[in-house]
């Protein structure tokens, strides 16, 4: 990991020059574009918030060390270690910024399956998903701005793109909490029209949001293939450290493996597409950043599901060392 960390910070030191450019990109979807992809986030949120069960927090309770560590690894852990990575590899403004507003965002749903298949403590990782999911509504917003804060390079790109903190802070609470809230009120007081629901709201808002993504991606073609080359390591070593975070956490709490590999997936998956929303609809869609939380959210996919063959592969050789 040494070596990766070392040939990154080389690489991207030698493609600066030509990526300062993507520091003054800014993705303008267009207004009601905007809103509407705004809106879909705030659909999501609700659905989620349809599926939120106390069932799901039990692990607060019956197995409170290694749920609470996970928790906050996913929640400081993380942003911490991406603040140390950004100091160490020292990418454009506009990279770090992506890079740290991924790791704020809540994890992402497909843990759950990638601990399913992964042979992982399925419980612990809808626990924590429900956690993280809960905590993203009140928590995100305010997180965000605080690891900001501690990158000189992120906290002065703010100031160039005459951001409003209260502004941000209001709309996205808006845009979060407010679903989660009103979702949590419909899951309380009727149950049954909640799971009727839940499912049918968040493949639409999903879908339409992935739609008006795509369609950004698509307006902006030009921007990829001129810097994944340079993008794409970074995201690799980014996400790499992130499930390295999760299975160390395990290993720090003395989980067993099915822990481990929950603790794994849920660091290591993140909600980039949140982290993208957000970035477009109130971080004025910087360049840098958006193709980061774009490439981010098709490598987390790869690293995770090859962490389920890993995990799968180290299950049968251990099968055949006791056999």
């Amino acid at each position: 990991m040494f070596w990766v960390i070392v040939y990154g910070r080389f690489f991207l030191e030698g493609a600066s020059m030509d990526a300062q450019a993507l520091d003054n990109i800014h993705l303008d979807m267009g207004g009601p574009w905007e809103v509407v992809l705004a809106l879909m986030l705030a659909l999501m949120m609700f659905a989620v918030a349809l599926g939120l069960k106390p069932s799901q927090f039990a692990f607060f309770k019956t197995d409170p060390k290694h749920y609470i560590a996970g928790v906050l690894a996913q929640i400081i852990g993380l942003p911490l270690l991406t603040l140390g990575l950004v100091y160490l590899l020292n990418p454009i403004p506009s990279l770090a910024l992506g890079m740290i507003l991924v790791a704020c965002c809540p994890g992402g749903n497909i843990s759950n399956i990638m601990t399913l298949f992964g042979r992982g403590n399925t419980a612990l990782s809808v626990s924590m998903t429900a956690t993280s999911s809960l905590a993203a509504a009140f928590i995100t917003p305010f997180s965000i701005l605080f690891w900001l804060s501690l990158y000189p390079p992120t906290r002065e790109l703010l100031t160039t793109i005459n951001f409003d903190v209260i502004a941000f802070l209001l709309q996205t609470m808006f845009i979060l909490a407010l679903p989660i809230v009103l979702g949590m009120i419909v899951a309380w007081k009727a149950p049954d029209l909640a799971a009727e629901i839940q499912k049918p709201l968040a493949i639409f808002a999903v879908t339409a949001m992935m739609l008006i993504i795509l369609v950004g991606f698509y307006k902006y073609r030009a921007l990829i293939p001129l810097d994944a080359a340079m993008v794409v390591p970074l995201v690799f070593i980014h996400n790499a450290c992130a499930l390295a975070l999760g299975y160390f956490t395990g290993l720090i709490t003395r989980a067993d493996i099915p822990t481990r590999r929950a603790l794994t997936f849920e660091v290591g998956i993140q909600n980039s597409a949140l982290g993208f929303v957000i970035l477009v609809t109130q971080l004025n869609g910087l360049g840098g950043a958006a193709v980061l939380t774009g490439l981010w959210g098709l490598w987390h996919l790869v690293g995770g599901w090859t962490m389920v063959f890993v995990f799968r592969f180290s299950d049968r050789k251990r099968r055949k060392v006791y056999v």
